[in-house]
């Protein structure tokens, strides 16, 4: 399966508590709800399309508990969200949640050891989309061990300050290619991003010339 992260991020990093006051008030975290304003139409789509192609989803434990909360009270048969996220198979990376208590109907595994090794394990069972949306945590962990084959991101054109950041002292440099640009009406800019090394410039001389040229860095 390949793996995808969703994430809504702000002008300055700032992935923490896109959709409201309370939704992750860690670190005394008081700006949440700054995805409202711009989440027009075209954001809605975009996101809506995403979960189109879930086929799995995994979840660091914050975001399983905060939307585990919500949707399974969502029943309206014509919400093709609700329906994708109630119905499709569910893995939560967390040393705490019992698997036999989990709260979501389609919980079929607790990740508590060897991470990194089982979510290849998951990547391997087939085609389809292993999707990741927040799970700030995870995150990090996925792009340290270049676990993603691919970010959609949501970039909104607000400065939100201190919080979590998408890309929070990364391991190594990467880099990205983007396939895919959307600008909404909002002035949201949606992303389809995915992994290629780093590159940055050097430099030759030419002809008794400094030129720069680009070379792969990792």
């Amino acid at each position: 399966m390949r793996l995808v992260a969703h994430e809504f991020m702000s002008l300055d990093g700032v992935m923490q508590g896109p959709g409201g006051a309370e939704e992750d008030t860690t670190g005394g975290f008081r700006n949440g709800g700054w995805v409202a304003p711009a989440f027009d139409g075209t954001v809605g789509e975009v996101v809506t399309g995403w979960f189109a192609r879930t086929d799995a989803l995994l979840f660091g434990r914050t975001t399983y508990d905060m939307m585990a909360a919500y949707w399974p009270q969502v029943t309206d048969p014509e919400d093709p969200v609700a329906q994708r996220l109630n119905t499709a198979p569910k893995h939560v990376v967390s040393t705490t949640l019992d698997a036999a208590s989990a709260p979501w109907q389609g919980t079929e595994s607790v990740i508590g050891d060897d991470v990194v090794e089982r979510i290849r394990a998951l990547k391997a069972q087939g085609d389809g989309e292993l999707q990741v949306h927040g799970s700030w945590q995870l995150l990090q962990t996925l792009i340290d061990e270049e676990l993603l084959d691919e970010l959609r991101l949501i970039v909104f054109p607000t400065v939100v300050g201190r919080g979590k950041r998408l890309f929070d002292d990364v391991a190594r440099p990467s880099g990205f290619e983007v396939s895919d640009v959307r600008v909404a009406d909002s002035g949201a800019v949606s992303m389809v991003l995915r992994p290629v090394p780093f590159r940055t410039a050097t430099y030759e001389v030419v002809d008794g010339k400094e030129v720069a040229v680009e070379g792969d860095r990792g």
